[in-house]
């Protein structure tokens, strides 16, 4: 039987899994300046935790959500997004306790699940750097974790950024904003697709998001959501604005964004590239607050913020860019052995050099010195020790740097003892 890759899955090979291993740890760095932790959390939760938490009438949950009952009869998913079990975890665990530092900053890395109809940078297994932070409304964390999103695309060499930003308001805002958009898209209902006429009275602020060209055009003379907000959320959405502009984050305020997840309120954002390898206006990361959801999953009042990066779409993005990866692959050394008689030697030699830092291979399967130089060539090896019996008995090994052809003789206590000059 041939067996194959379900579809939207992705192998991850050897020579791209160093490319994610190199953007993670670089994103790590800076989520550890900011004072983040990371957590690990299941693949799997509840039904009910994602279809309280995201919202039943949401995409996600009506229609993308892997789940299924395990041996015990219980309604299990695999988890769609990261919010729903971090807040879980964070409840369960009472992370809210006294004895921790508020606010509690969190990320975490792993692959998420949704079925839905795989393309570039969308697959139904794909991987999200998260990142949640919990235990206060300040205008200033909002900010902070907007910035950082921004920082760590920008880290990363992504120019064609845009930041969008708008405010949901409170819950009382959007039950009042939600029955004056009802109002005004019923009247066209007809006019609608068939996706907005089903979300019209059970999720009318999805309309607004939709891509169809005919609700676009629809929307575009519907209410503003910012003319409903309470005072505290205008006030609250204006400091997050006057902060972005002390720390310099250059943004657009977009009130027709909603995102897609029912737990937001007040500000929400997205992280947009404008360049078309995407296809123009791709977002590659977004979230906003979502002060309701602790309490929901059962803990106590708790506000919150956060996002979500999609890696698959970093990862297509820095592919295009020039020579990012371009030293990843590249070898210290390559240790050429001939003869048997050297194989403990090359063994003692490659293990010293690698203790010293070097990146480093060896030969294995006996090949002739001509094979063993190609073999170093095209693993972009910066130096070549040649190691025969003459060099065993001697003590002295050739070191050879192939970019320029320049050889020396180097003694090998001199690299046991970690005292290689390399000019």
């Amino acid at each position: 039987m041939k067996y194959q890759k379900i579809r939207g899955t992705a192998d991850i090979l050897p020579n791209e899994g160093e490319k994610w291993s190199l953007i993670e740890n670089k994103l790590k760095e800076i989520l550890m300046h900011y004072y983040y932790q990371e957590a690990r959390l299941p693949i799997f939760e509840q039904f009910e935790l994602f279809a309280r938490g995201v919202g039943e009438t949401s995409d996600i949950v009506s229609k993308e959500m892997y789940d299924f009952y395990d041996k015990g009869e219980r309604h299990l998913a695999l988890r769609p997004e990261g919010t729903a079990g971090m807040v879980r975890a964070y409840v369960e665990n009472k992370l809210y306790g006294p004895e921790h530092h508020k606010p509690q900053k969190y990320f975490y890395i792993g692959p998420m699940f949704r079925f839905e109809r795989p393309q570039n940078g969308r697959m139904r297994q794909f991987h999200q750097l998260g990142v949640e932070v919990f235990g206060s409304k300040n205008a200033a964390v909002d900010a902070e974790v907007m910035t950082l999103a921004y920082v760590m695309c920008q880290s990363l060499g992504l120019k064609d950024l845009k930041l969008y930003i708008n405010s949901l308001g409170s819950n009382e805002d959007r039950i009042q904003y939600r029955q004056a958009l009802i109002d005004f898209l019923t009247p066209h209902f007809a006019e609608l697709s068939k996706d907005s006429q089903e979300r019209l009275h059970k999720n009318p602020l999805r309309v607004l998001d939709s891509k169809d060209p005919q609700d676009q055009k629809i929307v575009a003379a519907a209410p503003n959501i910012l003319d409903y907000l309470s005072e505290e959320s205008a006030q609250h959405f204006g400091q997050v604005q006057e902060i972005l502009q002390a720390l310099n984050i250059p943004y657009e305020i977009v009130p027709s964004m909603v995102r897609g997840l029912d737990y937001y309120n007040d500000t929400i954002f997205e992280l947009v590239t404008t360049c078309d390898i995407l296809g123009a206006g791709s977002t590659i990361c977004g979230g906003g607050r979502y002060d309701q959801l602790v309490e929901e999953v059962g803990g106590p009042e708790t506000p919150a913020f956060g996002f979500a990066m999609g890696l698959e779409r970093l990862m297509i993005l820095l592919d295009e860019a020039d020579d990012y990866f371009a030293n990843l692959h590249k070898l210290d050394a390559y240790v050429i052995t001939i003869g048997q008689a050297v194989n403990a030697e090359a063994a003692k030699v490659t293990k010293a050099l690698r203790d010293s830092g070097w990146k480093v291979e060896r030969e294995f399967i006996g090949r002739k010195p001509g094979s063993q130089f190609k073999s170093a060539d095209k693993l972009n090896a910066s130096y070549v020790f040649t190691m025969g019996e003459n060099e065993l008995e001697t003590g002295i090994v050739n070191m050879k740097h192939l970019e320029t052809g320049h050889e020396v003789p180097v003694k090998l206590e001199d690299i046991y003892n970690f005292k290689l000059n390399l000019n």
